[in-house]
């Protein structure tokens, strides 16, 4: 059974009893919310012991990051080492979304390799088999996404809401669309003239899902790529039809997340979320950034850490990072580690805001730590530790009397800490 076919059924997995402790919550409190699609925890069933992770209401605000080959750029071993610094910097989730021509022997090892739930994107596949966009077809694209399941994928993006109406609707866009899987079914319906493939299989990709527990992440294809374009008709339109699309899933079985924007000036993220947890009645928000503007090139982790952590306080369960690279080329391993940190602490402050005991109690700890000027103890609840400890050795090296002492370089004997105490003491 499903992880939300045992929540129906009133059984308690053994991911749900690991997902309730890492949360500090009641298992039979979890169990509820999983079986009314609150709530996922992707857990493939051939995906040998990856680290159960939940999603949803109540829970932290997870992180995913993206890695993957690219027609121009294919490297194993770089991907792997993408894998390793993404999983170091603190990433719950990973997708890989490779579209090379070797792109099962890239996912195969990586899923070899991934200690927490992967995910990808089956029409990627389905396009580089077919040949062309156009070649593809229900078929290419089910054997596609079974390959997926088979090998331990444990959740899909899939673009099943992206319908003939969006031609229309598209059209007064500044860009008609930045969703890779997106373009690929707008070209393909137009030059058919028929109905996207995948809304009208979607019992069929319902019943791979269902026999190895793939998590389906409905896909937003007509998500805003610029502020110009942001909670238009076209969006608004594939989100309802999401949210009936997510509770067909439910009813047969499979756990299901909604994918959401995108670009979205800061203003209007509190109603995206709103009307995503309103169409598709509360289920997981899997959110890209949001980017609140369109002009960060080179700083777009920063952007999608702003928008990501009001998204996050507002309702949003699940947040995508962004790189230095958006927009301009394949990140590369710095790039993922920049993108997973920024990441992770707009979802930190987006739990400390929701008031999530450990996270409020992290950041008290490290503000005593501050205060005893415990470098030690500084660098245990920093959130990339990494950077931390070059930062700390460059000032050493550069400044040897530093080292000697506890302070830092920035108020040096005037150390507010030190100043204070210092008063204490000769009083």
């Amino acid at each position: 059974m499903t992880q939300i076919q045992s929540a129906i059924e009133n059984e308690i997995t053994e991911e749900m009893k690991v997902v309730a402790k890492n949360e500090g919550i009641g298992v039979a409190l979890l169990k509820e919310r999983i079986g009314k699609g609150f709530v996922v925890i992707p857990a493939n069933i051939n995906h040998k012991k990856p680290k159960p992770v939940g999603i949803g209401l109540g829970l932290k605000i997870k992180v995913n990051a993206n890695i993957g080959t690219s027609p121009t750029k294919s490297n194993l071993k770089t991907e792997l080492r993408k894998l390793s610094v993404a999983i170091e910097a603190g990433a719950d989730t990973v997708m890989d979304l490779s579209t090379s021509d070797d792109a099962d022997r890239i996912r195969k090892k990586i899923i070899e390799k991934c200690p927490v739930p992967l995910g990808t994107v089956p029409i990627y596949q389905a396009a580089i088999e077919a040949g062309k966009v156009e070649e593809m077809n229900e078929d290419i694209y089910l054997k596609v996404f079974e390959k997926h399941a088979k090998d331990g994928v444990d959740f899909t993006t899939v673009h099943a809401g992206v319908t003939r109406k969006a031609l229309s609707l598209v059209k007064n866009r500044v860009m008609k669309c930045v969703s890779r899987g997106g373009s690929f079914l707008l070209a393909w319906m137009k030059h058919h003239k028929k109905e996207n493939f995948l809304y009208e299989n979607f019992d069929e990709i319902l019943k791979i899902a269902e026999k190895y527990d793939v998590t389906l992440s409905l896909g937003d294809g007509l998500r805003p790529g610029c502020i110009a374009d942001a909670t238009d008709s076209a969006q608004i339109h594939e989100l309802k039809i999401l949210g009936e699309l997510a509770k067909k899933a439910r009813r047969l079985g499979v756990q299901v997340m909604i994918e959401g924007p995108g670009h979205i000036p800061l203003n209007e993220i509190e109603r995206n979320i709103e009307l995503e947890k309103r169409y598709c009645d509360n289920a997981p928000f899997y959110v890209l950034g949001p980017l609140p503007t369109d002009i960060a090139a080179g700083y777009d982790h920063i952007a999608c850490a702003i928008g990501g952590a009001l998204a996050a306080w507002k309702g949003a369960d699940f947040l995508c990072y962004v790189t230095p690279k958006e927009h301009i080329g394949l990140p590369d391993i710095n790039d993922v580690r920049e993108g997973v940190v920024a990441t992770k602490i707009a979802a930190h402050i987006a739990d400390i805001a929701k008031g999530n005991k450990e996270a409020v109690s992290r950041d008290c700890k490290m503000a005593i730590a501050r205060e005893n000027i415990d470098w030690d103890k500084m660098l245990k609840y920093a959130v990339d530790q990494k950077k931390f400890i070059e930062m700390r050795r460059e000032e050493c090296k550069r400044n040897p009397r530093i080292a000697k002492v506890k302070y830092c370089s920035m108020c040096g004997p005037f150390c507010v800490f030190k100043v204070y105490k210092d008063g204490r003491k000769k009083k």
